[in-house]
Order: C-alpha cells, then structure tokens, then sequence
C-alpha cells in the first residue's frame, strides 16, 4: 500500500510539471501575464481589459436593475438585453441576436458540405472569416476605423495600408528611378512611365491611358458629365482639380509667385508660361510659317489665320512676329 501511494504522488507530481511546462510554453506565445492570476495574453490590451475583473470594486452600474460590472464593455453588453437590442442579424435566414458568440454559433447551421454560401451572388467559401469578409461587399460594412482621419475601411490589411500615409512608409521601390510607392499598385502604375505603357484606351477616340480612373476621368469629356459644382456660382467641373482652380476666382488667392518680378498666379502653369518672359525661351513653333512663340494659347490663336478660308495663299502678319 506504501509503495501505491507513493506511486500516485510520483504521478502527481508529473503532471504540476507537465501543467507548468505547458503554461510555460503558452506564456512564450502570450507574453503578457497577469500578477494577479498568472494568466496570460497575447497583447497588453486584452491584459489591461482582464485586469479590471480583479477590481473589488464593482464602479459601472446598470441603472434599470441595479446590477454591477468591473468593466464598461460588460456593462454595454448587458444594456443590450433591456434595450431588446439585436446587434448581430444572420442576412441567411435574418435571425437576430444579442451576443456574437451565439451568432457565430448559429452561423455554423448555414455551414453546409463543407461551405458557407452568399446567398445574394451564391459564392461558396470554405472558412466562416473569409465568409464574413465578402458579406461585407453587399452591406458596405466598415468596421476598421483610422485612429488618425475619418476614414474606415471593410478589410484589417486596407487600413493597414492607409496607415502608410501617416506614417509615410514607402516600401516599394522603382528599380529604374529610384522613386519610393506606400503599395505596390501604385509601383506598378508608375512603371508605366518608363515603359510608356498606356493600356487603357477609349472606345470613343482611340486615346490611350495608363491608370483607368485617367480613363473613366477622360470619358467625362464624351458624356459632358460634370460632377464638381461651385457653391459660390454654380458653375460646374470634370474634376475636382478644375474646381479647386476656379475656388481661386472667389477667394482671390494666388499661391504661384514669379521669383524674379513678384507676379502672381493663380494657376501652376500660368507660372510656367510667364516664365518665357525672363528666360526668352519660344518653344511652341507655327508648323505652317516657323513663328515661334512663348505661349500655347498664343501659337492657337495665331493658327486660326492660317485655318481661315479666305485666302489661298498667305503672308504672317506683322504683328504675328512680335509676342
């Protein structure tokens, strides 16, 4: 009988080591541990939030029953039963519940042969999360908020990647430039400056494109769409680029000054042009008589002489050669 018992307390013993081993071997994988209970979490949140049900105090009261919780969420959850309401709605079968653990077990009776089925597009997916992703296409769900800006998104690795723009992290690369990109879509349309790659051509006329949105912006010109309204006057734009030009008529701002004589601009290219004026630079050239000129609109104008009808043979003007 001594020999059983001790046999037992050997077995006993085997397993506290076991069980210690064990949690050793979890604490490695969830680093943070509570000093109070030695349970552990994979993130010093879930450890914070854990933390607070050791509180003696109880302090976030229910004020229809009375009823205490050591923590706020707890308390939200628990509102959710007086107030009747439904947080979690199965769009299968439009069952409405109160707790996501209960939704989620109720999901698995959709789970049919191996698959969970939109029933809006009927595509199949295998695993409840990426079911859960493409829900989010018919809703217009986004639960993934930016900390930093307005801006949410449906998917986790979207707002991952928006938050590159805060914190200016450029990871990808153009090996033929040097020139730094946040994703790797916007790497590829660059490329397309160096390949001179323009494959996204109007059905309308023939002009090609490098990125479909210059496309769908370009179409506009086609349809006469012109979405950017001014509130001041209610002229209207293609783009939103136009639009903030014009603001510039209203507000009187001329943020483009000539370095050289104090002039202002409202418009970039303005600048550009009114450079040629220091410089003496005549780069738009009449293709007709070899009139040269500082501006393109000048060089527009003056091909209207040529284009005119009345006469078969022509002779540039005098005042063609002053500009």
């Amino acid at each position: 009988m001594e020999f059983i018992k001790e046999e037992r307390e050997d077995v006993k013993i085997e397993e506290i080591i076991v069980k210690r081993e064990d949690a050793e071997e979890q604490t490695d994988l969830k680093p943070f541990v509570c000093d109070q209970c030695e349970k552990s979490f994979s993130s010093r949140e879930s450890l914070n939030t854990h933390t607070g049900s050791h509180c003696g105090e109880k302090q976030h009261s229910c004020k229809l029953c009375g009823k205490t919780f050591p923590l706020k969420q707890y308390l939200d959850s628990h509102m959710s039963f007086h107030a009747g309401v439904l947080s979690f709605i199965c769009y299968e079968c439009e069952k409405g519940f109160k707790l996501k653990s209960t939704f989620k077990k109720h999901m698995l009776t959709h789970f049919i042969d191996g698959f969970f089925t939109c029933q809006l597009c009927g595509r199949k997916f295998n695993t409840w999360g990426y079911f859960e992703r493409h829900r989010r296409v018919h809703t217009g769900e986004k639960p993934f908020s930016c900390q930093q800006c307005p801006k949410t998104f449906a998917r986790k690795e979207q707002l991952k990647l928006h938050m590159r723009v805060h914190t200016g992290e450029k990871p990808f690369t153009c090996q033929q430039c040097g020139k730094s990109f946040a994703q790797t879509g916007q790497l590829k349309i660059h490329s397309t400056v160096h390949t001179g790659e323009k494959p996204f051509i109007c059905q309308e006329c023939g002009r090609g494109f490098s990125q479909a949105q210059n496309l769908k912006i370009h179409m506009r010109i086609h349809t006469g769409e012109k979405l950017f309204i001014c509130q001041e006057c209610g002229k209207s734009f293609r783009q939103l680029g136009g639009l903030s030009v014009h603001m510039s008529i209203h507000t009187g701002e001329k943020p483009y000054s000539c370095q050289q004589c104090g002039w202002s601009f409202r418009v970039k290219t303005n600048l550009t042009a009114h450079m040629f004026v220091h410089t003496g630079e005549k780069n738009f050239t009449c293709h007709v008589c070899g009139v040269s000129f500082r501006a393109k609109k000048t060089l527009s104008s003056h091909l209207r002489i040529h284009e005119s009808s009345e006469r078969e043979e022509f002779t540039c003007r005098p005042e063609c050669l002053i500009d």
